[in-house]
């Protein structure tokens, strides 16, 4: 199966984290399925930021520390496997690191304006009249940049985020 990418703007950077919040709400309602959501924001001297919700490095680097630590102790040097297992950690949370592509994020967020955001969203799945509905309710808007949805998914979209 594969997923959706939809990425709305917005003409502030606070308005994108407020819609991941409520998508996370959504998820955990099991409404949606995010496999990956980052707000890119541009502040007003220009600088484009990436934020991820979950660094996938960071916390392979942290699996990898514990797990090699483990083996260490195992072998009777527990440095030296931390050492190792940080580092197989983190390599492993680098090629775990799927999901949008950070260089694609950058480049879009370079032709922003300062002062503005935007949502990048990879949906795995959804009830998407529950998940517009709530969206709709939220009253937050934007404008949708990009996606990967069918016409109809899209138009739809568009009349909640852009009305």
């Amino acid at each position: 199966m594969s997923s959706n990418l939809v990425v709305i703007g917005f003409d502030d950077e606070n308005k994108a984290f407020e819609l991941r919040a409520e998508l996370g709400k959504l998820q955990k309602e099991y409404l949606i399925d995010m496999e990956d959501v980052v707000v890119v924001t541009k502040d007003d001297k220009g600088k484009v930021k990436l934020h991820q919700a979950v660094n996938l490095t960071a916390a392979g680097a942290v699996g990898g520390t514990f797990w090699g630590m483990l083996i260490g102790l195992l072998f009777l040097n527990p440095l030296l496997g931390a050492a190792v297992g940080a580092g197989a950690g983190a390599l492993s949370g680098k090629l775990s690191d799927i999901g949008i592509d950070d260089k694609f994020m950058k480049e879009l967020g370079d032709a922003f304006t300062p002062g503005t955001s935007a949502l990048f969203v990879l949906v795995r799945k959804a009830t998407p009249d529950k998940v517009l509905d709530r969206l709709k309710a939220t009253g937050i808007h934007g404008k949708v940049l990009k996606t990967s949805l069918t016409k109809d998914e899209e138009t739809q979209l568009r009349e909640v985020i852009e009305s």
